[in-house]
């Protein structure tokens, strides 16, 4: 068996350059997703995060069924269900907008986005809580002995720290949602994963193209822990562990 390793640097069938643009607008969909979704878990997974550290039993239930609805259901079960549903849940103008006044592509990236992010936002929310609980309790009641509200002493102190404890989970839940990000092609996304199937019906190289797509997620990932390497050190305090 041979192979043809000079694969991407060959001309498309459709006149629009080499097959590695493709790959290259694979790689651009996957991690224009990722950060996207990104955005997303990590606002909502904070504040729910934070709801489940709070004495407030109607917002710490809430906060507990929301993890436990959005991490126990399979992520391409999610997938299928905001893709049916959320165009149902508009209404008027907004839902005609979202049908017929966006190309499919990007109705898929909106869906895909909403789904990765809230199945990623109910893993960061547990551990935003783990964060703020493993704190030394004196910093909370040393934030509200000067004056700090309640808010403040969230915003201020307690966030603050917690994140610098957890930025080795949460770079490990910045590669998995990179990684996650794969299933997106199931709705007819076409990432970097959906990129395999359109060089393949033109080339019938499979091998190659997995290799090539591996290749892409392993530097896309190695960029990922690089940043988030500097991330830590830059944020760092001394006396501190758990990259704090």
């Amino acid at each position: 068996m041979s192979f043809n390793w000079t694969l991407f640097l060959e001309s498309t069938p459709y006149g629009d350059g080499i097959y590695l643009n493709w790959l290259l607008d694979g790689i651009i969909v996957t991690v224009s997703l990722a950060v996207t979704a990104w955005i997303i878990a990590f606002i909502l997974g904070s504040l729910v995060g934070i709801c489940r550290t709070l004495e407030n039993k109607f917002l710490n239930r809430f906060a507990a069924g929301y993890i436990q609805l959005f991490r126990n259901i399979p992520l391409l079960v999610q997938m299928f269900l905001w893709y049916m549903l959320f165009p149902e849940i508009l209404s008027g103008s907004l839902k005609t907008w979202f049908i017929s006044g966006l190309s499919p592509d990007v109705s898929a990236f909106i869906t895909a986005a909403i789904a990765l992010g809230l199945f990623t936002s109910a893993r960061i929310a547990e551990q935003v809580r783990t964060g703020i609980q493993t704190l030394p309790k004196g910093q909370r009641y040393a934030a509200i002995a000067l004056g700090l509200t309640n808010r403040q002493a969230y915003m201020y102190v307690l966030l603050p720290n917690a994140y610098r404890r957890i930025i080795p989970p949460l770079t490990s839940e910045m590669t998995n949602i990179i990684k996650n990000s794969s299933v997106a092609s199931t709705i007819g996304l076409i990432d970097l994963i959906g990129q395999i199937d359109r060089i393949n019906d033109a080339t019938n190289s499979i091998v190659e193209i997995l290799c090539g797509v591996t290749i892409a997620f392993m530097l896309i990932n190695y960029a990922v822990l690089t940043i988030m390497r500097f991330v830590e050190k830059q944020t760092r305090l001394p006396n501190m562990s758990h990259g704090g």
